[in-house]
């Protein structure tokens, strides 16, 4: 096991991840922008070293500082959290050349995975179900007509190193298409430097559902169940639950099996998901894998009992996965809620500031991965999520009514938030039935 681990990261997933070597009794090391002293992943861990301004790409993302840090520290692994570095295979070949583990799977991995369109080229031949699209990347407009009328409209254009919503438009017809094919290249490089882009079949009022993977060194690969991730604004999770509700167990094991199929088809080690969108009459398709841990990894903690961050250390580490796909079971159902500081009553704006009151909900069931405090100043430089509620109860309907009580009693004053929104959403009765798709957030909004 490691003696020492430095986390590449910052907020609620340092936190985590901190706790999580505390338990395993390893020493932790924070870096922090020179605008996040303040912040409890700095205070938590052992040692804590500033790796430049607040700019991301001067600290969070600045790799020669991160692994200058690493090297004045003597770590002997890093763990990269989620966002940032976490999917970047130049950095965790990097980790490697320098003799630190990376945690998270091989640098092959995820640039074989990371890129969109050759990733479902890989799943397509290890027999999993792939929405009808472009063979590759589309090189021009004709092209894109072309691909379009053979599949149908409407169509999804995707960046193919793209994630979190970016490079991503729903073409009706030509017209559109041809328009927003040049705005979603421009995003995709701006946001990744790459502006391949390609297309596939746009499924109508699909709901979006993934399989928490782990895989260890010796060939030993297992799922955790599923999440649904539906509630979405701009192909930006909201709310995620576990179990599924539309998912059956004749379902669950179907998708499961063919996430474990593809997984296995990489040789695929440490946490990563297998992302699928299910439609009404129950068919489904592979979207894409992540290659690291996702924000909504406690729901599946909570209905499984493994703890997913201490798993990925071990591996990290050598040691064999200690479950078996027969041991895992679902308990309960368990709803988190990613808390923001956004004003959802004008556009979602971020609304960075000064916390002047904060509480945090209790009683049984609750939990809140949370890095922030009352007085503390949340900085306008980075992602929005300050907080994770999460809930756990015997079924979704009393999970459902224990959010709605941790939501009421949760106070953080001095900033907006996305809690009132929260509210809105586990009041709608189509939410509280589950008969809900990717569009139900627009169109909650609409009725407002």
């Amino acid at each position: 096991m490691f003696s020492k681990i430095l986390i590449a990261n910052r907020g609620e997933i340092a936190v985590r991840i901190i706790r999580a070597c505390k338990e395993l009794g390893i020493k932790t090391v924070a870096v922090y922008s020179d605008v996040d002293g303040d912040s409890l992943h700095v205070q938590y861990a052992d040692e804590a070293i500033c790796i430049g301004p607040a700019s991301s790409k001067d600290s969070y993302l600045n790799i020669p500082s991160i692994i200058s840090a690493a090297e004045i520290a003597d770590v002997e692994a890093i763990h990269p959290g989620y966002g940032f570095l976490a999917e970047n295979a130049h950095f965790a070949e990097i980790c490697k050349s320098c003799q630190i583990e990376f945690i998270g799977p091989s640098p092959e991995i995820i640039r074989l995975m990371g890129n969109k369109s050759e990733a479902l080229q890989t799943m397509k031949k290890a027999g999993l179900p792939i929405m009808p699209g472009s063979d590759g990347i589309i090189k021009d407009k004709e092209e894109a007509v072309e691909v379009a009328k053979k599949i149908g409209y409407p169509v999804m254009i995707k960046a193919s190193a793209g994630g979190g919503g970016k490079g991503m438009r729903i073409a009706h017809n030509d017209g559109k298409l041809v328009s927003l094919l040049m705005t979603a290249q421009a995003e995709a490089n701006a946001a990744f430097g790459n502006s391949d882009i390609y297309i596939e079949k746009y499924l109508e009022e699909p709901k979006h559902v993934e399989f928490q993977m782990l895989g260890d060194n010796f060939g030993n690969l297992i799922h955790l169940g599923e999440r649904d991730c539906t509630v979405q604004r701009r192909h930006q999770k909201l709310i995620e639950e576990s179990p599924a509700p539309a998912v059956t167990d004749e379902l669950r094991a179907k998708m499961g099996d063919m996430a474990v199929k593809g997984a296995k088809q990489v040789n695929y080690t440490n946490a990563g998901t297998m992302e699928f969108l299910l439609d009404k009459n129950g068919r489904f398709y592979f979207m894409e894998m992540n290659t690291r841990l996702q924000v909504e990894h406690p729901v599946t903690e909570l209905v499984t009992g493994v703890d997913i961050v201490k798993e990925q250390i071990k591996i990290a580490a050598g040691e064999k996965l200690q479950y078996t796909q027969d041991s895992i079971e679902q308990r309960g159902c368990a709803i988190e809620c990613r808390i923001n500081a956004e004003d959802s009553k004008n556009e979602f704006l971020p609304s960075p500031g000064v916390i002047t009151g904060y509480h945090s909900p209790g009683g049984p069931g609750i939990r809140v991965d949370s890095y922030v405090y009352n007085s503390y100043s949340v900085q306008p430089f980075y992602d929005s999520l300050i907080s994770k509620l999460i809930v756990l109860a015997e079924d979704r309907v009393q999970a459902i009514e224990r959010m709605q009580r941790a939501l009421d009693e949760y106070i953080i004053n001095g900033i907006k938030t996305t809690i009132d929104f929260h509210k809105l959403v586990f009041s709608d009765p189509a939410f509280q039935e589950g008969a809900i798709s990717t569009d139900f957030v627009e169109n909650l909004l609409k009725k407002e």
